[in-house]
């Protein structure tokens, strides 16, 4: 499954600075069973907008992490609150339901 959510950088943050803390939480994070990645984007014409988009083997794993508290990524996402809103987009199958178009390169 993926899970999604847009962030917003406010003014006198970078994406930069919400990038570093990204990093550092998602190594940690990707530690939990089940994770299988994640990616950060950002909006071509804002930089301050970015997507953030993590990869699980299932919605149960990725409940799992979010109910085991480390203090640790606690601290890292609060260290960045203040200088961003986030806005959760949602959850979505990754594996279960993909459409892609047919291949045109024959």
């Amino acid at each position: 499954m993926l899970y999604l959510f847009e962030v917003h950088i406010k003014p006198g943050y970078t994406a930069e600075d919400y990038a570093d803390a990204w990093v550092r939480a998602s190594e940690l994070i990707q530690q939990a069973p089940g994770a299988r990645g994640t990616r950060l984007h950002r909006k071509l014409d804002d930089p301050s907008v970015l997507i953030a988009i993590a990869e699980w083997d299932s919605k149960v794993e990725r409940d799992a992490m979010e109910q085991h508290h480390n203090p640790e990524v606690a601290a890292i996402i609060r260290s960045a609150a203040p200088f961003c809103e986030i806005r959760p987009i949602g959850e979505f199958d990754a594996a279960e339901w993909v459409v892609l178009p047919p291949d045109r390169g024959a």
